[in-house]
């Protein structure tokens, strides 16, 4: 029963962000596997979705290698906010590879034990999972893209003074002329 009620839990959480995700629209370049929003797992035949199940897989394989290479660029750049960044975006699709994996075989038990309602479940999480792995892969190549903070030896900078400007050092004011004085007359006593 406890196992039951996980997968509950975790399928809403899925179910949730892949809800989220299809309000944002569309990643920017990244064709979908992923049955069209109007198209229902129960409409898909089973070894369409095995296929598809499959190929989502190995899109977001390639997605966990498109992100360890913005880690390995937010390393060379010694940012650590850009490491921290993308760790936190490669940490997730790490995640959702992994339950991906585990429902794709399910998928294919499912499928092999004709049992639809199964299929259909494991289908919709490697779906949304598969979704959510593009827009972490697009969120991890914005925190590339951030500006940090910036260190650059090589930065020159021209400054154009207008005219009419104290040609002096103000933080070195030039020292005051000596103050000549008489010392007064002594008067003789009386």
């Amino acid at each position: 029963m406890l196992l039951r009620d996980v997968r509950f839990w975790t399928s809403l959480a899925f179910l949730s962000a892949g809800l989220v995700h299809a309000a944002q629209g569309p990643t920017q370049s990244q064709p979908t596997v992923t049955a069209p929003a109007t198209e229902r797992a129960s409409d898909i035949p089973d070894p369409e979705k095995i296929r598809r199940s499959s190929a989502s897989v190995q899109r977001m394989r390639s997605d966990l290698s498109d992100v360890l290479g913005r880690l390995e660029e937010a390393r060379a750049t010694k940012d650590v906010v850009k490491l921290n960044c993308v760790n936190e975006k490669l940490t997730q699709v790490k995640g959702l590879l992994r339950i991906s994996e585990q429902s794709d075989v399910a998928l294919q038990e499912a499928v092999a034990r004709k049992d639809a309602t199964a299929a259909e479940h494991e289908y919709t999480k490697v779906s949304i999972a598969r979704g959510k792995a593009d827009q972490l892969r697009n969120d991890a190549e914005q925190c590339i893209g951030q500006l940090a903070f910036r260190t650059d030896e090589n930065l020159t900078v021209e400054v154009q003074v207008p005219s009419g400007l104290p040609t002096g050092d103000p933080t070195n004011p030039p020292e005051p002329a000596p103050v000549m004085s008489q010392s007064p007359v002594a008067s003789p006593i009386q």
